[in-house]
């Protein structure tokens, strides 16, 4: 059971609602994470913020959850583990891709360069050494996939955090992390 409230339908108000409103009409429900964070309707509206701005990145949407995956397998969620599943599921990656990059790794070169430079941030704080932005950029990642990558693992921490803290239930097919 979860640690901090999941705001139901009937008791979101205000921004909280109307955000609802919003996600429901994208994506047909409101996940569990989204109702934790609607406790704070500007945490959930910063959420929901970066996930649209880094869409328009230069990363297509199985890349971005290529780093979603990789990052709540080296941080242990669940609940992420289990959510970008069944999303990448839905963008038509296999199974097996996809619990490769949940152990962080690809079978296509370039998702790999850069699931791997995810994990590398996360692990290191950001403080990842010279050669590992060599092996990135020997990959083919230019500066700017290298600043994308980072923003993405940034999201994607806010969102395994949160999920620990609050203990989200999880509302998708279950998934365990592989952390270490």
């Amino acid at each position: 059971m979860a640690r901090i409230p999941q705001i139901t339908d009937d008791a979101a108000t205000g921004d909280a609602a109307d955000l609802f409103t919003a996600i429901k009409a994208k994506v047909g429900m409101v996940p569990n994470l989204y109702r934790v964070a609607a406790n704070q309707p500007a945490a959930l509206k910063a959420m929901l913020g970066i996930g649209e701005t880094l869409g328009g990145g230069n990363f297509d949407p199985k890349t971005r959850e290529a780093i979603a995956l990789a990052v709540a397998g080296a941080n242990g969620c669940d609940y992420c583990a289990s959510a970008h599943s069944a999303i990448s599921a839905n963008l038509k990656v296999e199974a097996e891709e996809i619990a490769s990059r949940l152990a962080g790794h690809s079978t296509d070169p370039r998702v790999d360069a850069i699931v791997k430079l995810a994990v590398k941030v996360n692990d290191t704080k950001g403080f990842v050494a010279d050669n590992d932005l060599a092996d990135a950029k020997a990959a083919g990642l230019s500066d700017a996939d290298i600043v994308e990558v980072v923003a993405n693992v940034a999201q994607n921490v806010f969102t395994n955090y949160l999920n620990h803290v609050a203990d989200t239930d999880i509302d998708f097919p279950v998934v365990k992390a592989k952390a270490a």
